[in-house]
Order: structure tokens, then sequence, then C-alpha cells
């Protein structure tokens, strides 16, 4: 992967150790180094964390995958990244979607719901669209978290063997100068 290009957008080490609200909710915790290594596996847990908690229908799914990123060990800001995938303009088709998902599997019709932000919309409709929508969330999350890691493991699989390639390629022409010049 390319490493030089996220590094460039990566925040600093003592930049997130010292953050004030950080420090206070996870402390010490956020020493591990691991936290914002770019490799294979920090990278590819990161995405599904990211993922997966970007479909966590909750308020501060940010929170939630800095959490998760600190316990699983891995990139903390691309998992933190990730979670605005679902942002305000993709909360609503996306949580819609996971519901239909969720009724789906559930075997309920899926019901005209129209979001109203007001207490009794949330006291009342949500009351009923619960369980599919968590479900579906849940599966859709787990889905994409799933294809995210496997993704990003071959992506990455695939640019070292690319890398491999083109350094035996160069060692192999170096090589071949080398005998020329030795020939004359």
């Amino acid at each position: 992967m390319p490493r030089k290009f996220i590094r460039k957008y990566m925040p600093d080490h003592d930049k997130i150790r010292n953050h004030v609200q950080l420090n206070r909710i996870f402390g010490t915790l956020l020493h591990d180094p691991n936290l914002l290594h770019l490799n294979r596996r920090s990278v590819s847990s990161a995405f599904a964390v990211g993922l997966f908690m970007a479909f966590v229908p909750v308020p501060f799914q940010m929170l939630l995958a800095a959490a998760a990123a600190i316990i699983v060990r891995c990139n903390l800001a691309i998992a933190v990244a990730l979670v605005w995938i679902t942002n305000p303009v993709t909360m609503g088709p996306i949580f819609f979607f996971c519901y239909k998902v969720g009724t789906w599997f559930l075997g309920t019709p899926v019901r005209a719901v129209e979001f109203a932000p007001s207490w009794e919309w949330f006291s009342s409709e949500l009351g009923v669209i619960w369980q599919p929508l968590l479900l579906g969330c849940f599966v859709v999350g787990t889905l994409t978290a799933a294809l995210g890691y496997g993704l990003v493991r071959l992506l990455w699989r695939l640019h070292l063997l690319s890398h491999i390639r083109n350094r035996q390629l160069q060692f192999a022409l170096r090589r071949r100068e080398n005998h020329k010049h030795k020939d004359r």
C-alpha cells in the first residue's frame, strides 16, 4: 500500500498521546506504538474496525471506533476516519438499507417510516423498527468489515508482490549492465 501517501495524512503519535480529551478517556492506552503503525495487519484490522463501527446506529461512533482500535491494537486514525462513511448525508440511506436487510432476515414487512428528528418519533417509531434495524446493521457491518479487511490484505499483498518483482527486474538489469561493462 502507498505508505508515504497515508503517512502524510496521519497525525503525529505525540499529538495523539498528548490529546487532552483522548487522554482523559483512554489514558496510557494511547502510548501503544501499534496505534499508528502502517503495516498490513494494522491497516487491515483498522479497516475492519472502522467499517463495522460505521454501521453501529448510535451517536459517538468515533469513540467506539477508537476504543475498539485500542483493544484490537490496530491503526487508530484509520479506524476513526472510516466511521465517517456514515455521515449526515449518507446516514439515512445507509440505515434504511440496513433496516431492509434486517426485515429480510426476520421475514417481516418493511414499514413505511418517515424520519422526524423529534422525541416523539424516537419513542414511537424506533420502538417498532429497532430489531430489524440492529440486525441489519450487524449483518451489513460484519460483511462490510470482513470485505474491507480482506480487500486491504489482498491489495497490500499485490502491492508487495509488484514491489518485489520491480526490485528483481532492477537487480537483473544492473547485473546485465555489469556483465556488459566487464566484457568490454
